[in-house]
């Protein structure tokens, strides 16, 4: 009988090398993520990328990354093979379904997984890089999406601003910027 893997939690909080950590657990590769667009590129994933590739930073987001928004917050995101197809692989997925950035590819494809840490490593990229506690925007945009969804240890509208007062005004209008 297999021996199952004890539950860990991810949290808000949990250190990016350990969240790599998890991702690896239970991934066979499959490219299945790739197949639905490019992942979110981080400022050190560009500089990172761009430089694999020979190419200047400008260049790499230009040629290869779109603005996306999410939360309020936008960040570039690679480049889909057909941009105008709501669903479409990512431009670096080659025809043996390889990725061609393998070595130096984004964090968010990284940690984007199928394995039963999935939902949750999806959950602490999209708290750590596009929920913005500083932007009443973000919170009230976050506060919808908690309305349908569950969220990791951190999440929550409380957990992000303690200060009831504040989110209170915050999800009712009170405070705009």
């Amino acid at each position: 009988m297999k021996e199952e893997k004890p539950f860990i939690a991810i949290t808000k909080l949990t250190p990016k090398e350990k969240v790599k950590e998890f991702a690896k657990t239970n991934c066979d590769k499959c490219t299945h993520c790739c197949h639905f667009g490019g992942g979110f590129l981080l400022d050190e994933d560009v500089q990172r990328v761009s430089k694999f590739l020979g190419i200047t930073k400008e260049e790499f987001e230009n040629k290869y990354a779109e603005k996306f928004e999410k939360f309020n917050t936008k960040l570039l995101r690679l480049k889909a093979e057909k941009p105008e197809a709501v669903y479409s692989p990512c431009a670096f997925l080659d025809k043996e379904e390889k990725c061609m950035l393998h070595e130096e590819k984004p964090l968010h494809c990284v940690i984007s997984s199928c394995n039963k840490y999935g939902d949750m490593l999806e959950q602490w990229f999209t708290l750590n890089h596009f929920v913005n506690v500083d932007d009443p925007e973000s919170i009230r945009q976050w506060a919808v999406y908690l309305k349908t969804h569950d969220t990791i240890q951190g999440g929550s509208l409380e957990e992000l601003v303690p200060d009831k007062k504040l989110l209170k005004k915050i999800l009712n209008y009170e405070i705009i910027k």
